[in-house]
């Protein structure tokens, strides 16, 4: 059973050996630390699960470390005589990743690039091993999927540790914002603090249903690292009743450090975040299904049909005619819970019609995007769909003719082209804009392009 839960940041210089007396400025933090170490050697337990950000991560897969055990240093850090060793809990890893594997859910121990132990486990560690050492450690790492799959992840964790009558902990390692300064690491922007103040407040009150409010975009901008990491320890928590307790926050050196901690009461039914994520979702898809013009209805059963039949919509004369008889470039894109699962598009007419056209684009946006695994029969009504009808593209001669809300942007090099539409959530700038559609095309940076910018027509 999970006995308690544990929210933790991973600074490196928390360590005297490496902080060196800077230590001393997150004081707050340090004495949190050790409270949340004794709080654990109190609990006693057999099996620490503990979730890291610096973990190997895949865009569609969870990666649980393999092996017996795993060693560490700071080395990278000037304190190579600080180690960290660990045995791994191999019974509880097997099942756990017979569970995700049961329940469709992309987990287990292939693709490791690294044995040794990452920082984000380490700092932990560091505290935890001088109050308590009889354990054993399954070390988890994040994905580009969804919260909502990060918290599925938590519940076959705690569903493993029911099974096995194994007394565990979670702790989810991750710092919070890492642009509260101007000075900080990744400068200041006005999400930060605001992430910073938000997810205290949900994790300080163990409100967890509110963690799936964070839109990717914002996530994103503020620069956290370990949003992922508290959503899956919140599934580990899955009707559970807790206590929850803030600790501490800190962020002088312009990265949010946050320690939180939850004392299982009990379980509580009505604490099934995710099911009522999941019917939230469903709603708002239903009533924007109920709301879509024919361009996004046209596309959905477009993509409905291909997934359940494998086979391709046919255009019928209750289009409108704009749609049967004019041509023009056509981006399909598909979001599931406000995240991208594919999005394909022409630049210029390829088909006899819009409407062929987006047809043709909607498969490929489902079933052919190289970045996402092909949409599967029960994803279909939690699908977002939105088309983008493109206008002639115009060649200009300045990025000051760009506009990221009104004009998408086309850049060349030589054979390489890219694209990128406008008005896209946490595209802010002309540059951003530019950056993005060059890194699409596999253009350098710094690479001199043609621009050429266009306006669309978005139906959702």
């Amino acid at each position: 059973m999970i006995s308690g839960a544990f929210m933790a940041p991973h600074p490196p210089l928390i360590i005297p050996e490496i902080g060196r007396g800077e230590e001393r400025k997150i004081q707050d933090t340090v004495d949190a630390y050790r409270e949340i170490a004794g709080r654990i050697a109190a609990l006693k337990p057999e099996t620490i699960v503990l979730i890291s950000p610096h973990q190997v991560m895949y865009a569609d897969y969870f990666h649980i470390s393999p092996g017996s055990g795993a060693k560490g240093d700071f080395a990278q850090f000037r304190a190579g005589q600080i180690q960290i060793e660990a045995e791994y809990d191999t019974e509880f890893r097997e099942n756990l990743c017979k569970l995700a594997d049961a329940g469709n859910l992309p987990a287990g121990t292939m693709g490791e690039r690294d044995r040794q132990l990452d920082h984000g486990t380490m700092v932990p560690l560091y505290f935890v091993n001088q109050y308590w050492k009889e354990y054993q450690l399954v070390r988890v790492g994040l994905s580009g999927l969804s919260l909502s799959a990060h918290y599925a992840l938590g519940q076959r964790i705690r569903e493993t540790s029911e099974i096995l009558g194994r007394n565990t902990a979670v702790i989810a390692s991750g710092d919070l914002s890492h642009r509260l300064k101007e000075d900080g690491p990744y400068g200041y922007r006005e999400e930060g603090p605001e992430y910073d103040r938000r997810i205290m407040e949900v994790m300080g009150s163990g409100d967890f249903g509110k963690l799936f409010e964070f839109s990717e975009g914002f996530c994103e901008r503020a620069g956290e690292c370990g949003h992922r990491s508290f959503t899956i320890m919140a599934g580990a928590l899955d009707r559970t009743e807790v206590s929850a307790r803030k600790l501490s926050y800190e962020g002088p050196f312009g990265v949010g450090y946050g320690i939180c901690a939850y004392e299982i009461l009990g379980k509580n039914l009505r604490r099934n975040f995710k099911d009522q994520y999941d019917e939230k979702d469903r709603d708002r898809v239903r009533k924007m299904r109920a709301g879509e013009d024919a361009y996004v209805g046209l596309a959905r059963k477009t993509i409905e049909e291909y997934i359940l039949t494998g086979r391709k919509g046919r255009i019928h004369e209750e289009l409108p005619e704009e749609m049967r008889r004019q041509r023009a470039g056509v981006f399909v894109s598909i979001k599931k819970e406000g995240r991208l699962r594919g999005c394909i598009g022409t630049i210029q007419p390829v088909q006899a019609s819009i409407a062929e056209e987006i047809i043709e684009n909607a498969v490929s946006a489902a079933v052919r995007d190289p970045r996402f695994s092909p949409i599967e029969p029960d994803e279909l009504d939690k699908l977002s769909i939105s088309v983008d009808v493109l206008g002639d593209t115009e060649e200009i001669d300045s990025p000051d003719k760009l506009d990221v809300k009104r004009f998408g942007v086309v850049v060349t090099k030589g054979y390489k082209r890219g694209l990128l539409l406008p008005n896209l959530e946490g595209v802010d700038t002309v540059e951003e804009q530019i950056a993005i559609a060059k890194q699409k095309a596999g253009i350098g940076e710094r690479e001199q392009v043609r621009l050429e910018r266009f306006e669309v027509v978005r139906h959702y």
